[in-house]
């Protein structure tokens, strides 16, 4: 779907990124996590084509270069989440999330473009919201208004699309993490895809296919979650002391920072 070689980023004299491969599967949601300062949102933003890579890389999205896409015809293949949005917008909730269907207006909103928005107000629980000013909602509550906005662009008849977001969970509780994580998971089984930048180690390790682990603009590991979260890795990352367990109600690796351990939390060593 997507694969990326030799990506290198500079801002002035300051090296963001350095030689990055990425690559990802119809069907599959790759977090891409580590430590503030690694890379990881300009990563994202230069795979969304938002921002241009300085030296010559290679970035093909559905076996075309990223770089012969015309503008309108990817805006509808592909949708990026920021995580910097203008919190006083003057807009009811309905009025902002229905700009995702601006790429396919011919004129005012049609039939489609209510349904679509509907929809996903329903799937991203923001219905009962729909009339509400922007400006009157909590911090979280914007963040899923936003994110709707995302996933309604994407709600159309073509195949193969992708999502971008860059810590779309800022300021949820835990029921909204999940639950946007879940609609996002839900995205990538219908062949689409999907990559997120996280801080929550073990939330990334429960909804993800693959982990991007990075530090100072590099890869560190790359690969499924068992894959990549060892002792050894995390601690390289994170310059902290860590367990690796197994979760004892998912199939997935669970990191506990500091110096506690598995048994007391309940998990068993993860052996790798």
């Amino acid at each position: 779907m997507i694969k990326a070689q030799g990506i290198h980023y500079k801002h002035k004299n300051f090296r963001i990124l350095n030689g990055v491969d990425v690559s990802l599967d119809y069907g599959e949601l790759l977090s891409i996590v580590g430590p503030n300062g690694a890379g990881k949102s300009s990563l994202l933003s230069i795979l969304a084509n938002e921002i241009k890579s300085n030296q010559q890389s290679y970035i093909f999205f559905k076996n075309k270069a990223l770089s012969d896409w015309h503008i309108q015809d990817l805006s509808k293949h592909k949708a990026k989440f920021s995580q910097h949005n203008n919190h006083d917008i003057p807009l009811q909730v309905k009025d902002i999330v229905m700009m995702g269907r601006y790429p396919y207006f011919t004129g005012h909103p049609e039939k489609q473009d209510w349904d679509a928005m509907n929809k996903i107000l329903l799937e991203t629980d923001l219905f009962y919201l729909k009339d509400r000013d922007y400006y009157t909602l909590s911090g979280g509550e914007k963040q899923r208004v936003h994110f709707a906005r995302l996933m309604v662009q994407l709600e159309n008849n073509l195949s193969h699309k992708i999502a971008f977001l860059d810590e779309p969970l800022n300021h949820m509780d835990i029921k909204y993490q999940h639950l946007l994580m879940g609609v996002i998971k839900d995205f990538t089984r219908k062949s689409n895809g999907a990559i997120v930048v996280l801080h929550d180690l073990n939330l990334a390790a429960q909804f993800s296919d693959k982990i991007l682990l990075m530090k100072n603009g590099e890869v560190l590991a790359y690969g499924k979650p068992q894959e990549v979260y060892t002792q050894q890795n995390i601690s390289k990352a994170y310059n902290f002391s860590c367990s690796i367990c197994e979760n004892p109600i998912h199939p997935s690796p669970m990191i506990i920072f500091g110096e506690s351990t598995c048994a007391r939390e309940g998990a068993v060593n993860l052996k790798i």
